[in-house]
């Protein structure tokens, strides 16, 4: 209980909380580093401004300087060949967007299952071992990838085209089966395989962080583990996916030298994955800058422009569906 002193030269009592501690004293001083921490919160907050403000002004530049190179062809679209500068621009973006989504198809539900494996399933030995295995595949030059689909894959797949063509050849997209089996459809399987890395690694980080307390509820009111999986995990994890899918789809987007040298170069789009055609805007720029000249050279930063919108919208879009998951 706080003791009584004797009254001020105003009268009033002064009561403290214990020997020698008025209660109207003067405030403690403040602690030491208190400024300090202010000041690093201002300069941390400053830095983090002028980062998103950074990034925004070279998207904004990189975006000035492809239009700018880009404005004669734009302005002389038939210089760009007989069919023009967009059909040009049509028929590589059709092969751009068929072989990132068979990509895509492939690489997502592979990875998701390699994810929810080694975080759920495997004994932990097992599910070390495997993610650096999965994580070792990043570190592979895409030259290698491309090395190894034109000399050693695309040749073990022509009877599965062949077989293609003879069973669906009815649907546009497996008929005429080439013979060399440098098709989409490999360039496509090369792709996924390496974006599989990208897309697993963010998955299974995210289905790691799950609410324990999430998993155990769903399992206490009876659910299997795989009811539990579809309760509790992956909708917690869905965001994450979609964001690890969107990291790989621009990996695919932009992958230049395995798909070029897995592909005969064509500038023409069919609704065919298994025969000629279909050639992906990078591996054309990469393949036709080194010669080009004049008006050319601005047919392919056009493209590059192309390549540059399309990447933009398509993060736009998958962020949009984040926020609407959440």
């Amino acid at each position: 209980m706080a003791d009584a002193q004797p009254p001020s030269a105003d009268g009033a009592t002064v009561l403290s909380e214990g020997p020698g501690e008025p209660r109207g004293a003067a405030p403690a001083a403040p602690v030491k580093g208190a400024s300090t921490g202010r000041l690093g919160d201002k300069i941390f907050s400053g830095l983090s401004v002028g980062s998103g403000i950074a990034i925004a002004v070279i998207l904004a530049l990189v975006a000035l300087f492809l239009i700018r190179e880009a404005w004669p062809i734009f302005q002389e679209p038939e210089a760009a060949g007989s069919d023009g500068f967009w059909q040009l621009a049509l028929h590589l973006l059709g092969g751009t967007l068929l072989a990132s989504a068979f990509a895509m198809l492939i690489a997502v539900p592979v990875a998701v299952g390699i994810a929810l494996f080694i975080s759920h399933y495997a004994p932990p030995k097992i599910a070390k071992s495997l993610g650096f295995v999965i994580d070792l595949l990043a570190a592979i030059p895409s030259v290698i990838f491309g090395l190894w689909g034109y000399m050693t894959f695309a040749p073990k797949l022509v009877p599965l085209y062949e077989w293609l063509e003879e069973n669906l050849g009815f649907i546009p997209l497996f008929e005429d089966a080439s013979t060399t089996g440098r098709v989409l459809l490999t360039a496509s399987i090369v792709l996924a395989i390496m974006i599989l890395p990208i897309i697993t690694s963010v998955a299974r980080d995210v289905f790691q962080q799950v609410p324990r307390g999430h998993e155990e509820a769903s399992l206490a009111l009876g659910a299997t583990k795989w009811e539990m999986i579809k309760q509790a995990v992956l909708p917690f994890g869905w965001p994450g996916v979609i964001g690890g899918a969107m990291l790989g789809l621009g990996r695919a987007l932009g992958e230049t030298m395995a798909v070029a040298m897995i592909l005969a170069p064509r500038d023409e789009f069919q609704w065919n994955v298994i025969g000629s055609g279909n050639f992906p805007i990078p591996a054309y720029i990469a393949l036709n800058f080194p010669d080009a000249t004049g008006l050319k050279v601005s047919t392919l930063i056009a493209l590059g422009l192309v390549l540059f919108v399309l990447t933009l919208v398509v993060n736009l879009f998958a962020r949009w569906i984040v926020e609407r998951r959440n």
